[in-house]
């Protein structure tokens, strides 16, 4: 039976988890009610600490995942010194359509409000039963997210003390600076190089635990639900509807509006001409929920649809599968503030700011595979005082917007790559026309 279980894809598997949920929370809300004895007691020994055990894991992989991921996609980057232009095009291009991304989607989940609505007093009431297993990290999430504090504090004057509070602005500046020192130093020193290959084994370490993680998301979602749909009825239906069309308003404006217009003002390219040669690419994208699968297929498209230079192809392409997640960012800034609005927590600019530069960081530190990003949206909720209970919600809709999300994630790299080569192809255009023709 359970050779049977695991069979069946991961992503059937969470969805049913969601349905069970769901279908046992509704049949509650509607008969028995959340206060009902016995439904108490089932949430309290049964459904809350098996979803707070699933959060816990998570919350424990984050900090070493986001350290290592940040410090490797950095640290690939090459030597800035020797590549020059090429390297820092590429992390000018990818830092800008991660931030316009972001900046989408928190207009539009502004704008929109997906999460508003909910019965304040019920919203309440979670906040307060969700204080119990994350309790612990809310208390050291940062008290303001605003003001020059804010901005001195993302500067850690002990990056263990901040790790150990999960303050994870300071850490995740240091795996920056860190992989820049990296990357300086890293063709110099065979310690370095060491170094180098000790973070990767972290990174890969760090990934195979999460994948493990994640194979208890069925139960955990079904868990959370349960909770969740007992408590909010039908209402919370309606909302996630809502949330998904916010996302996949998002993810299409940047797809196609966004890109089209980067590959034509900073490509040189019609955008007619880069969708129409980059389909193959994309369509595996979104089969896969995976940059890193998807990997092989985009150099091929790039330097055989796209006649990209390979030099540039390859280092841009191979970069971004770690580095150039505009879709995940765009879809953890969505989520946190959809949540939040849910919750009835209300972030100032300056948190939504604060929001905005994590989550463009952790497109950079978030790994290239189906439900990489889940750990980074745990980790903001807890950052903002929003339950990380919460993140149950999408747990059930989030593989087909994993398939969404990967796809403009790779559209990106190809988007990039076509950015930074423009220099090169130019060179070449004008080599072959400048070229004598052959005598007959």
């Amino acid at each position: 039976m359970l050779t049977r279980l695991r069979s069946v894809p991961l992503h059937l598997r969470m969805l049913a988890g969601f349905l069970l949920g769901l279908g046992a929370g509704l049949i509650v809300h509607m008969t028995s009610g959340p206060d009902a004895g016995w439904v108490v007691a089932v949430t309290n020994y049964v459904t809350q600490p098996v979803g707070q055990i699933f959060l816990r894991l998570l919350f424990m992989l984050v900090l070493p995942l986001l350290f290592s991921a940040l410090v490797v996609g950095i640290s690939e980057m090459g030597d800035l010194g020797a590549l020059g232009r090429t390297g820092w095009r590429t992390l000018l291009f990818t830092v800008a359509l991660s931030t316009v991304a972001v900046v989408l989607g928190l207009v539009l989940v502004n704008l929109l409000r997906p999460g508003d609505g909910v019965d304040p007093a019920l919203a309440q009431r979670l906040l307060d039963e969700a204080s119990g297993g994350a309790k612990a990290i809310l208390e050291r999430a940062p008290k303001s997210l605003e003001g020059p504090a804010a901005i001195v504090g993302i500067v850690p004057s002990n990056v263990f003390s901040a790790a150990a509070d999960n303050a994870i602005l300071p850490v995740m500046f240091f795996a920056l600076m860190f992989g820049v020192g990296v990357v300086l130093l890293q063709n110099r020193s065979p310690a370095v190089t060491t170094l180098k290959s000790a973070i990767e084994g972290l990174f890969e370490v760090s990934m195979i635990l999460i994948s493990l993680v994640i194979q208890l998301a069925p139960i955990a979602i079904a868990c959370l639900l349960f909770n969740l749909a007992a408590l909010f009825g039908w209402e919370l239906l309606v909302r996630l509807s809502a949330y998904v069309g916010v996302v996949l308003l998002a993810l299409g404006i940047h797809q196609v509006v966004v890109y089209s217009v980067a590959v034509a003002m900073f490509g040189g390219m019609s955008p007619v001409a880069f969708f129409r040669n980059s389909q193959e690419a994309i369509l595996v994208a979104f089969a896969t929920a995976s940059s890193n699968a998807t990997l092989p297929t985009a150099l091929r498209v790039a330097e055989d649809r796209l006649h990209l230079p390979p030099r540039i192809a390859r280092f841009v392409l191979t970069v971004g599968a770690t580095a150039n997640q505009n879709g995940t960012a765009l879809f953890e800034g969505v989520t946190v503030l959809f949540l939040a609005q849910f919750f009835g927590v209300e972030l100032s600019i300056g948190q939504q700011l604060v929001v905005m530069l994590v989550c463009i960081l952790g497109g950079i530190g978030t790994a290239g595979v189906p439900a990489g990003s889940l750990p980074v949206v745990a980790m903001i909720l807890g950052m903002v005082g929003v339950p990380p209970e919460g993140i149950g919600l999408i747990l059930g809709v989030d593989r087909f917007l994993d398939m969404c999300r990967t796809a403009l994630n790779v559209t990106g790299d190809l988007a990039v790559a076509v950015m930074v080569s423009r220099p090169e192809r130019a060179a070449l255009e004008l080599e072959s026309k400048e070229s004598p023709k052959p005598t007959r």
